[in-house]
């Protein structure tokens, strides 16, 4: 095959691609409604049948928050905004994020008002069942709305996942009321994303790198994204400013608004976009950004994919996909990598 020819086949793929992911990117972004007095869009979660506020309140960013009382209010405003999707995991801050987020969450009964979501970093029975309950007890409920499997970013974790247990226990815990719906994430590579939708669970929700950047490199969005569609898997979306701090790659770098940024995100079928949010100041800028939300027509979305090819297809504003440097100490430890 000579190289014109491969370079054909390559853009027919990727249109046909883009094409598939406008298609079902329309029928999410068509389910779109406001919810109650809060005037937040909410959009459904997949097979779940349960309707999610469009922002995520991301657990890592506000167990950085220093002043705790301050994490506390700034949850408190979220969920009286309607911001209401609380995302988590076991080794947030060793745990404390779920603690703080447990303390916010055991007050004048806003456990009833939130979307819980935390994350099992084991992929073993034992571990797994340790995870649940270390979760259960810093988060002071009885139950997760959404448990998934955390940082599926290496080859083999999916097949940890089912051959050690892990996938055993999250049934357990759902057939006995702890564990509501259950899922996975990961940062690093669409094959093992497609690798754990090829096993034999039918996943309520998929949780991904979904950026503007993604578009040209190692692409969720184009892979992963159609195929969650298919299966009616629920599309959970991070990284929305290409990670780093608060203000992420893309706005320190590539001159981008976080409000362009994450319109992208959510003109894509996502049932919601995590965000990291550690001050009130930002808490209200996500929230006016969703409640005002409009979606972003096709020709907007390649002028903002223009503006960025130049420094995206390489993946240098991405190093989550391609470095260890995001890959979380304890999945680290759990396959033998320096820390």
């Amino acid at each position: 095959m000579s190289q014109n020819d491969s370079s054909r086949r390559e853009f027919f793929q990727q249109t046909a691609a883009a094409a598939a992911v406008a298609v079902t990117a329309a029928d999410v972004v068509a389910q779109t409604s406001s919810t109650g007095a809060t005037g937040m869009p909410t959009r459904p979660l997949g097979r779940t049948g349960q309707r999610v506020s469009i922002v995520c309140l991301g657990g890592w960013h506000i167990g950085a928050v220093k002043d705790h009382n301050e994490a506390i209010r700034i949850m408190h405003a979220a969920i009286d905004d309607g911001l209401t999707f609380f995302d988590n995991a076991w080794d947030y801050h060793d745990g404390h994020a779920e603690e703080i987020m447990g303390r916010a969450l055991a007050m004048d009964g806003r456990r009833n008002k939130v979307f819980l979501m935390t994350k099992n970093c084991e992929r073993d029975y034992a571990g797994s069942r340790k995870n649940l309950d270390d979760s259960l007890r810093r988060l002071k409920t009885d139950h997760l709305d959404l448990w998934q499997f955390h940082e599926m970013v290496y080859d083999n974790d999916p097949d940890w996942v089912f051959e050690k247990g892990g996938i055993k226990a999250a049934l357990e815990a759902q057939k006995a009321g702890k564990v509501r719906f259950i899922g996975f994430t990961g940062h690093k590579d669409p094959l093992i994303h497609k690798k754990m939708l090829a096993k034999p669970h039918n996943w309520d929700s998929a949780q991904m790198p979904i950026n503007v950047l993604d578009y040209f490199y190692r692409s969720f969005q184009s892979e992963v994204v159609p195929l969650c569609q298919q299966k009616n898997v629920g599309v959970i979306g991070m990284k929305g400013l290409a990670g780093g701090h608060p203000q992420g790659r893309l706005i320190e770098q590539l001159k981008l608004s976080s409000d362009e940024c994450y319109r992208y995100c959510l003109s894509l079928p996502v049932a919601t976009q995590v965000m990291g949010i550690t001050t009130m100041a930002q808490l209200k800028q996500d929230v006016a950004l969703a409640r005002g939300f409009k979606p972003m027509t096709p020709a907007e979305m390649d002028a903002l994919r223009n503006r960025v090819r130049a420094q995206a297809t390489d993946g240098r504003h991405e190093l989550f996909k391609s470095t260890k440097a995001y890959d979380g100490p304890h999945h680290r430890r759990q396959h033998g990598f320096d820390v």
